[in-house]
């Protein structure tokens, strides 16, 4: 028995991401957002190249996002250093890295003023006043557009590059996932085109996967299209491996076609070695 999942999703362009934050290099803070963005990002049909995370040291963000620029990704997502305390400097960063001037955005600051003209009303306290540090959060890179923060205060901000579209988000999970779901996930959408990711899993049972490997080539070799990976979900007394296949392309027909092909082929060559492919039990 075979196919369990089977999931549509629209044509890829590149993406890259940047997590800032020395919380995240030294272990006290699971990286959760990388993993968010990089599942809704893949859903929208978007290929996530690469995941990178660097200190809240300015060079080394400047330092990564003209790296990162070099390799010319449809969009690069920043994810923290948004906040109004010494340590959030991703801002700072990647006006270096453009070599551009920061600087008061009213738009931003509008935003900002807001938040806290909210706060104060709620709390019933007197007018929350504009430090330097709540400030900071609408200080921005010249021609950076400002992207409303429906949970919290920082805005997020978008620099349009050229062939590369630049979006700074906070690092507070909630803030990023609401300003992903309110303003992000539209962009991707318009870049998504009309093809389409679609993917399957098979389950292979009593077969390690070092038996797998030259099925699993060969395959791939008759198939270029398809692209097939194993991930053993096995426990001691048992070998369990998922075989997932994948293919972009722009008729869903011939694509279900293609990966129901090479699924047989993958089914009958594993049940020749003394496997079998089974429902997924273990999820």
């Amino acid at each position: 028995m075979i196919i369990l999942r089977q999931n549509v999703r629209a044509m890829t362009r590149e993406m890259e991401i940047i997590c800032v934050g020395n919380e995240l290099l030294i272990g006290k803070t699971l990286n959760t957002n990388a993993q968010w963005l990089s599942k809704q990002a893949t859903a929208l049909g978007i290929t996530v190249k690469r995941i990178t995370v660097v200190a809240d040291d300015v060079n080394e963000i400047a330092n990564i996002v003209r790296e990162t620029l070099r390799r010319k990704p449809r969009f690069i997502i920043t994810t923290g250093g948004l906040g109004p305390t010494f340590d959030d400097k991703t801002l700072e960063g990647v006006a270096k890295s453009l070599k551009r001037k920061l600087a008061i955005n009213e738009k931003a600051l509008k935003m900002v003023s807001e938040k806290y003209e909210a706060y104060a009303r709620k709390n019933r306290i007197k007018a929350v006043e504009l430090t330097p540090p709540r400030i900071k959060m609408a200080t921005l890179p010249e021609k950076a557009e400002p992207i409303p923060n429906p949970v919290g205060t920082a805005p997020g901000v978008q620099l349009d590059l050229e062939e590369t579209m630049l979006i700074v988000l906070p690092g507070v999970p909630s803030e990023m996932e609401s300003i992903f779901d309110e303003t992000v996930e539209g962009m991707l959408k318009q870049e998504s085109g009309k093809g389409a990711f679609y993917e399957k899993s098979i389950y292979a049972e009593g077969v390690m996967e070092s038996s797998l490997a030259p099925i699993i080539y060969k395959v791939m070799q008759n198939n270029p299209d398809v692209y097939i990976k194993s991930h053993p979900k096995g426990r001691e007394s048992r070998s369990y491996i998922e075989i997932h296949v994948s293919i972009t392309a722009r008729e869903s027909e011939k694509s279900e076609d293609k990966l129901q092909k090479v699924i047989m082929q993958l089914s009958s060559a594993i049940g020749k070695i003394g496997g079998k492919v089974v429902v997924d039990e273990l999820s």
